[in-house]
C-alpha cells in the first residue's frame, strides 16, 4: 500500500512537471518575441529542454513502478537513473547552446539588442512563481518516496531560478540604464550553473548504474541496528547497491548454531522488518551462518 501511495506521488510530480514546463514555453516563446532579450532566449531555451526532460523523467516514473517479473527480478527502478542521467546530457547540451549564443552576442554589434523589458520582466516574474510552487511540491515528494527522477528534476527546476532571476535584472539594467551586454553576461552565467547541476545529475545517475554502494551513513545505520538486534551475535560480507530509488541490501549474520531452524528464521525475518521500518526504500536479503563456521576452501567468493 505505501509502494502504491509513492507511485501516485510521483506520477502527480511528473505530471506537474509537465504542465509546468509547457506553460512557461509558451510564455517564454511570446516574451522572447517581444523582447528580443537574449537572457529570455536561455530561460526559453532551458524550458524547452525542461519539457522533454519532463516528459521522459514521466515515462520513467511510469516505467520503474512496474513490479519485478520474471525478465527483471529486482524490479524496474533502474529506469530513475538512466532518466536522471538523459536529463544530464540534455542540460549539459543545452548550457552549451546558451553560452555559444551569449559568446556571439558579445562579440557583434549589430545583434538586436533587448526591448519592451517590462513585458519580459513580467512574464520572468509569473514564470518564477509558478516555478517556486512546482519546486515545493517535487521536494516535498521526494522527501518522501526518495525518486531520484523527481529529485533530479526538482533540483534542475531551483537551478533555473538563478537564470530567471539573472534575467530580470538584465531586463531591468537594459530598461533604466541601456546596460543592454549585461543581458549576455547573464546568458553565460546562466550556461555555468547549467553546466554544474548538470554534471552533478550525471554523476549521481553514473554511480547508482555501475552499482555504486548506498551512502555511508545509511550503511552505519544498518550496521547498527544489526549490532544491537537481539539473537544476533555478528554480521559481516554487508553489500548494498542502488537502483532508481531502491536500495538493495544483502548481508550474512551470525547466529547460535544450537537453536531450531525457526528460531533462526525468526531473528532474521524480525532483523529485517527493523531494517525496512527504519529505511523503506531497502530491499533486504539476509543469509544466517552459525558462530564460529569457518568458510569453505572451495568458496573464493
Amino acid at each position: 500500500m505505501p509502494h502504491r501511495h509513492n507511485t501516485r506521488l510521483n506520477l502527480s510530480a511528473g505530471l506537474l512537471s509537465v504542465a509546468v514546463a509547457f506553460i512557461l514555453v509558451i510564455l517564454k516563446l511570446w516574451a522572447l518575441g517581444q523582447t528580443g532579450s537574449l537572457a529570455v532566449a536561455a530561460t526559453l531555451a532551458d524550458s524547452a529542454m525542461d519539457l522533454m526532460v519532463s516528459l521522459g523523467g514521466l515515462a520513467a516514473i511510469a516505467y520503474a513502478a512496474k513490479p519485478a517479473d520474471d525478465d527483471h527480478n529486482f524490479g524496474h527502478s533502474s529506469a530513475e537513473d538512466l532518466a536522471a542521467l538523459g536529463q544530464s546530457l540534455f542540460i549539459l547540451f543545452s548550457a552549451g547552446v546558451i553560452a555559444f549564443a551569449a559568446i556571439f552576442r558579445l562579440l557583434d554589434d549589430n545583434i538586436r539588442l533587448p526591448e519592451r523589458e517590462g513585458l519580459g520582466i513580467g512574464i520572468i516574474l509569473f514564470s518564477i512563481a509558478i516555478t517556486l510552487g512546482l519546486v515545493w511540491w517535487q521536494r516535498r515528494v521526494a522527501r518522501q518516496t526518495g525518486n531520484k527522477v523527481v529529485k533530479a528534476d526538482s533540483l534542475h527546476y531551483l537551478g533555473d531560478l538563478i537564470p530567471n532571476v539573472g534575467a530580470v535584472i538584465a531586463l531591468w539594467a537594459s530598461a533604466s540604464f541601456g546596460l543592454h551586454q549585461i543581458d549576455s553576461v547573464v546568458a553565460l552565467g546562466a550556461a555555468a550553473l547549467l553546466a554544474v547541476g548538470a554534471v552533478g545529475i550525471g554523476k549521481t545517475a553514473w554511480d547508482a548504474l555501475m552499482d555504486k554502494q548506498a551512502d555511508p551513513e545509511m550503511i552505519r545505520g544498518i550496521c547498527d541496528i544489526i549490532d544491537h538486534y537481539e539473537g544476533v551475535q555478528g554480521h559481516h560480507d554487508l553489500k548494498t547497491r542502488v537502483a532508481g530509488s531502491r536500495v538493495f541490501v544483502n548481508l550474512h549474520i551470525e547466529l547460535d548454531g544450537s537453536q531450531t531452524l525457526f528460531d533462526a528464521h525468526e531473528i532474521g525475518a524480525g532483523l529485517r522488518r527493523a531494517i525496512v521500518e527504519t529505511y523503506p526504500q531497502a530491499d533486504v536479503l539476509i543469509h544466517k551462518d552459525p558462530v564460529g563456521i569457518s568458510k569453505h576452501p572451495d568458496d573464493t567468493r
